[in-house]
């Protein structure tokens, strides 16, 4: 219950220094503030393994309000990639609103500098991990708080949606991995407005992964299914707060990490 939740919480006050735990807009939400994703997500992870069950929203940034501006905190961002790579890098750094400070090539391999707000930065590591196929590395430190930059566009995807609930079926994800990328394999449970894959377009998708091949006079190898099914992209608990959009939730149980929609049914989505 909320109640236990809330006394967890604010029991690990008295260990985290960092940590900041305020009470939300309803009895059973918590405002848990801390350094960044890493911290929050050790939180969540501790609390997991302790047997409870919560769910989370996608991290933001704390303002600040001095002398009627408003403040939001930015970091210095050091990249090493390939040089095959330096073009994207630059792209998906202007996309989040970051300005290139320096950048230097040394032996096919492209250093830079950015400087960014924090909020541009939420979802990039997992998303740079992929696109550089975990040739790159990023190091980021504070820089401190400036006027608020104009909107920075969050992590751009789109989900593919649960139909209804029941068990996902090999034949089901051989039509829907056709749409994006798969979180889940087949025989796993699943309800309506669970998130269960990454739509290769930025729209939301709704997909049904529990349909039954219709059963013919003809025998066949369900080798031939299952050999074709790609393996699905299993996410971690960092992973998962970072790729979740604002109408998202990741539930976190002992047993698993899921993610959803916060409406749940299609009709009032």
């Amino acid at each position: 219950t909320s109640r236990n939740l809330r006394d967890r919480l604010f029991k690990d006050l008295d260990n985290d220094v960092a940590l900041l735990v305020a009470e939300g807009a309803s009895v059973q939400e918590f405002v848990v503030s801390g350094r960044g994703e890493l911290h929050l997500a050790i939180v969540i992870e501790t609390m997991r393994r302790e047997g409870y069950e919560l769910q989370v929203s996608r991290p933001e940034v704390i303002f600040k309000e001095e002398k009627g501006v408003t403040l939001e905190p930015a970091e210095d961002v050091w990249i090493d990639v390939p040089e095959t790579y330096s073009g994207l890098v630059i792209q998906k750094m202007n996309m989040r609103k970051g300005e290139l400070k320096n950048m230097s090539v040394e032996q096919n391999i492209a250093s830079f500098h950015f400087f960014i707000p924090t909020r541009g930065l939420i979802g990039f590591r997992n998303e740079f991990m992929i696109e550089t196929r975990g040739t790159g590395t990023l190091n980021s430190l504070f820089a401190g708080y400036f006027p608020k930059f104009d909107s920075v566009p969050a992590n751009p995807h789109g989900s593919l949606v649960v139909h209804e609930s029941g068990l996902t079926t090999a034949y089901a994800l051989l039509r829907a991995q056709e749409r994006g990328v798969m979180f889940l394999g087949p025989g796993e449970k699943v309800y309506e407005g669970q998130v269960v894959g990454e739509n290769a377009k930025a729209e939301d998708i709704v997909v049904n992964v529990c349909k039954q091949k219709q059963l013919t006079n003809f025998r066949a190898k369900t080798d031939a299914v299952t050999d074709d099914l790609i393996p699905p992209r299993v996410l971690s608990l960092e992973q998962a707060l970072e790729y979740i959009g604002d109408d998202e939730l990741v539930e976190v149980t002992p047993k698993s990490i899921r993610l959803r929609k916060r409406i749940l049914r299609k009709a009032s989505r």
